[in-house]
């Protein structure tokens, strides 16, 4: 523990994740969330230099090249959640989106990877609540699940009854995954029974739709006060903490999920639920990605290099992996337009 984030109890977090048998995976079960445990909050205690060590060295020490890395991006592709969500978005870009998300690479470069006759999907497809049954039409007899950002995003500042009533009009449309917002202010000052209680029936109001929660990191100042708020959304029951809605002044970044990543190492040995992570917001190379996937294989192990247990929040990023992965097959780089995403 020492490179990294410093946190309450320890000895509590295995120095390497357990190894596990991928020819025979376990199903992720669902977590339920449990009573709120103000000590498991209150002992939290963030080394930000040693995180900001541990993650500054990452670039240097891991690398992949050709066919390993051919590898490793189209492995991230399972796990994008294709996103859009502008104000000028249309029931046109949504469709080209959900198309994009059914085929993501063109069929001569799987072919030439050794991908022929395999599909290959995004994660999901992330929108706003008015465009859910849009999607849903659209992806029908494919499983890709359309995902739902609720709850007033990206500010969620609007009253509490409004937010539920988002939550279950998306689910009815077909939603299999909502994205909400926190309410910032519980973190800042410390009310994290509010917090508890406000995910709590966020949760309840999604059924059997996956609670993806959002905790804007970039305005919740400290990590430390990233770790706690990571912390309260899974006793709250959660399935997914995510970093950001991309839209604020700073998203995701490395030591931010580094802080996250070890909340969520310490909530599975605590409880015996694996809860997923999701980085959004300003990551947009193939460079980037692999940095995450690596950050998640070192700190959680493999598990969380699938899609049930990692996700990424991205627009542009699918079209510079397609990017790379054509220089792989042909050795030369195209332009970036001939990859549109929507």
């Amino acid at each position: 523990m020492a490179q990294g984030v410093l946190i309450s109890n320890p000895s509590a977090v295995p120095a390497q994740p357990p190894a596990r048998d991928h020819n025979h995976p376990h199903p992720i079960v669902r977590n339920s969330g449990r009573a709120l445990e103000m000590d498991w909050v209150d002992d939290i205690r963030i080394n930000l230099s040693a995180a900001e060590r541990r993650v500054a060295s990452l670039p240097g020490r891991r690398t992949v090249k050709k066919d390993a890395q051919a590898a490793w991006l189209l492995k991230a592709i399972t796990c994008i959640d294709l996103t859009t969500l502008n104000g000028d978005d249309t029931a046109e870009r949504v469709k080209r989106l959900c198309a994009k998300a059914r085929a993501p690479i063109r069929s001569d470069l799987l072919e030439a990877l050794g991908f022929a006759g395999r599909r290959l999907h995004t994660g999901a497809i992330c929108v706003y609540h008015r465009f859910v049954a849009t999607a849903v039409e659209a992806l029908d007899g494919y499983d890709i699940p359309v995902a739902a950002v609720s709850t007033g995003f990206p500010a969620g500042l609007v009253p509490h009854d409004l937010k539920l009533k988002e939550i279950e009009a998306s689910v009815r449309d077909g939603a299999r995954e909502i994205d909400i917002v926190i309410t910032r202010e519980h973190v800042l000052t410390g009310d994290w029974r509010a917090l508890y209680a406000e995910v709590r029936d966020f949760r309840a109001a999604c059924g059997d739709a996956h609670l993806k929660t959002i905790l804007a990191t970039g305005d919740l100042k400290t990590l430390r006060n990233v770790a706690k708020a990571s912390m309260v959304c899974m006793m709250a029951g959660a399935d997914f903490i995510k970093t950001s809605t991309g839209k604020e002044g700073v998203n995701a970044t490395l030591p931010v999920t580094l802080a996250m990543l070890r909340m969520i190492r310490v909530y599975e040995e605590r409880t015996g639920f694996k809860i997923g992570f999701k980085p959004a917001g300003g990551i947009s190379t193939a460079k980037d990605v692999l940095n995450y996937q690596f950050l998640m294989k070192e700190e959680l192990g493999r598990d969380w290099l699938e899609p049930d247990l990692f996700r990424v929040g991205a627009s542009s990023l699918l079209a510079d992996i397609e990017r790379q992965l054509e220089h792989h097959v042909t050795g030369r780089y195209s332009a970036f337009n001939r990859h549109p995403v929507g």
